[in-house]
């Protein structure tokens, strides 16, 4: 097996290079304060697309995956694929938001289940790349959403993706993170508890892992629940300015 160290850097270089480039050229003419935060999205739109994408070749390719079976290389890849994203991604916020504890600290937690899988045990990827798949599938909308949300006030087309784009992306959102990741989870504990994976899983390796997905799910339920929450007093708003006017 190859060493991952020169894959993990080379991944990481190629973060960083989309992360330089959008904040010095693609978005050069952005103000300081977003253009930071769409720096943070472009790195995000390379990263969760391609790792849904280079997830399920990685399960697919794996005639004997399951929950304690051994990572293949292409699996390990693909996990490094994120840590480097992941790493990434915590250096902007520590450099440009620092203050956002609660993100950052989803991301450590996050790494902790990726290094702990690809480095520590190497055993169980096809459940942790299953729950990367869930995560990152709302990616692309999400992404775009931010993007739109945050130059709404500036520019009429990108409140009309925002309004567009907002209903059905929280609908798909709420389906994949609020139905089938906790019952994915379920599946992932009812496995564990029988003690089939301890001889390559410690217990406390796949407890931590479900804690940090548990956690991970109930705070975006919370987000999206406060999206829905905003986009409805919104709506409701509109509506009633209309009847104002009328």
């Amino acid at each position: 097996m190859n060493s991952p160290i020169p894959h993990l850097l080379l991944f990481f270089s190629i973060f960083f290079a989309i992360y330089f480039t959008a904040h010095f050229i693609f978005f050069r003419n952005w103000s300081s304060k977003l253009r930071p935060e769409a720096a943070s999205c472009l790195i995000s739109l390379a990263h969760g697309t391609p790792a849904v994408l280079l997830a399920c070749q990685a399960i697919i390719s794996d005639a004997t995956h399951g929950f304690a079976s051994t990572n293949t290389d292409f699996q390990n890849s693909v996990l490094e694929y994120s840590i480097a994203y992941f790493l990434m991604d915590i250096c902007h916020y520590l450099i440009f938001n620092p203050s956002d504890v609660l993100f950052i600290g989803h991301h450590l937690a996050t790494l902790f289940v990726f290094v702990t899988c690809r480095y520590l045990v190497v055993h169980g990827a096809y459940g942790i790349l299953v729950l990367l798949i869930l995560a990152e599938v709302t990616s692309f909308f999400q992404n775009v959403w931010t993007l739109a949300r945050a130059l709404r006030a500036e520019s009429k087309v990108a409140a009309q993706v925002f309004d567009a784009l907002s209903p059905p992306f929280y609908a798909l959102y709420s389906v994949v993170r609020g139905l089938f990741g906790p019952l994915f989870v379920y599946k992932m504990v009812g496995f564990y508890l029988t003690g089939a994976a301890d001889d390559v899983i410690p217990r406390w390796v796949w407890i931590s892992w479900i804690c940090v997905v548990v956690a991970a799910i109930s705070v975006s339920i919370l987000w999206i629940s406060v999206r829905w929450i905003e986009l409805y007093r919104e709506r409701i708003s509109v509506i009633e300015k209309e009847r104002k006017i009328r």
